[in-house]
């Protein structure tokens, strides 16, 4: 956030020419964003992810669902506060709410998403989501009195978090110089050729675009080396943060503070999300029997990513962490598909 609004106050006040800038941001922008989706990825083996066993799974996707139920009703309610076009915004910030940064980012490559949409998904993404963050870790002493309420039975998750928090202690190499070259190589190669492979399947198929092709492309090359002695390698995670701040700034050099003078519809807007998601959660829950903390953790899952779901799953118990960051990590894989299906909804009820 702090990336974004340093970046829009120098646009504000004219410090570089968006004209002459223009080519080279667009050039940088493309190739850095793929460059982080192959690296923010390569940490996702979908193998661990399916150890979690099918309520967690199930409890993942159910707020998936109910997020984008969430997007797409708000949407109807809010669109003549926010605009007919608001659904690109919201398109991108559901990336973000299903995934993490890196997914809003890749959604508004995809769907070529306007500047100032951004600026109001990143300002929703603040105040919303702090405040969500806020609520379901207050909502922590609630457990016990949840779970009987909805009846859940908590021993496998006990078992699940056990095994996934020995595995974690094995795995934890420093990164190198080596493994960096390694992985910035294979980041900007995957990038470059994505851009070559996605052209053609869009002139093949005659759907969507060439970004969404090159996306998908990207992700499917990821899921499949994080398979590979490659997703191993340390420094997948730095790698990926440093490109997605490159990536935010170059975003917000392209738009000023003056185009965010809708703020307060904006934010309104991501509460109505966040009380559909939780009146449709709170059913889901007492229908299928779930506890608090697979029910509170895959919601931060969606909508916080690695940054908050590890420190809500700490809260219950420090074994239940690992099970927080695997489905943050999940989130990364269907949150720019997801999304950019939801924002194409929007679009239609537009």
């Amino acid at each position: 956030m702090l990336c974004y609004l340093i970046a829009m106050f120098l646009c504000t006040l004219k410090v570089w020419d968006l004209d002459e800038t223009k080519a080279a941001c667009g050039a940088l922008k493309n190739n850095l964003t793929y460059a982080m989706i192959f690296a923010m990825l390569l940490r996702c083996d979908i193998r661990k992810v399916l150890r979690l066993g099918p309520r967690m799974l199930l409890g993942f996707f159910s707020a998936t669902v109910t997020i984008m139920a969430g997007f797409i009703v708000a949407f109807l309610v809010m669109k003549r506060f926010i605009g007919s076009d608001a659904w690109m915004g919201l398109g991108a910030l559901c990336g973000s709410w299903i995934g993490g940064s890196g997914n809003m980012v890749a959604v508004q490559a995809a769907l070529n998403i306007s500047e100032a949409d951004m600026g109001y998904a990143l300002v929703i993404d603040s105040i919303d989501y702090s405040l969500w963050v806020m609520f379901l870790l207050w909502a922590v002493h609630l457990a016990p009195r949840f779970n009987q309420w909805t009846r859940a039975d908590t021993s496998r998750l006990d078992k699940v978090s056990v095994r996934l928090e020995d595995e974690a202690k094995l795995n934890t190499k420093p990164a190198t110089l080596q493994s960096l070259l390694l992985l910035i190589g294979c980041a900007f190669l995957v990038s470059a050729i994505a851009t070559k492979v996605g052209a053609k399947l869009y002139a093949w198929t005659g759907f969507s675009d060439k970004a969404t092709w090159t996306v998908l492309f990207v992700t499917a090359v990821a899921l499949f080396c994080a398979l590979t002695p490659l997703g191993k390698v340390a420094g997948s995670h730095e790698l990926s943060n440093l490109l997605l701040y490159a990536v935010i700034g170059l975003l917000a050099s392209r738009a000023g503070l003056l185009e965010l003078g809708n703020a307060p519809a904006w934010i309104l807007t991501g509460f109505v999300v966040l009380a559909i998601h939780t009146a449709l959660r709170l059913l889901i829950c007492r229908l299928l029997k779930l506890d608090l903390f697979t029910a509170g953790v895959a919601s931060l899952a969606n909508i916080g990513g690695t940054a908050s779901a590890p420190v809500l799953a700490g809260s219950y118990a420090g074994s239940l962490v690992p099970v927080g960051i695997l489905m943050a990590l999940m989130g990364y894989v269907v949150g720019t598909p997801l999304a950019t299906l939801c924002a194409n909804i929007m679009r239609m009820l537009a």
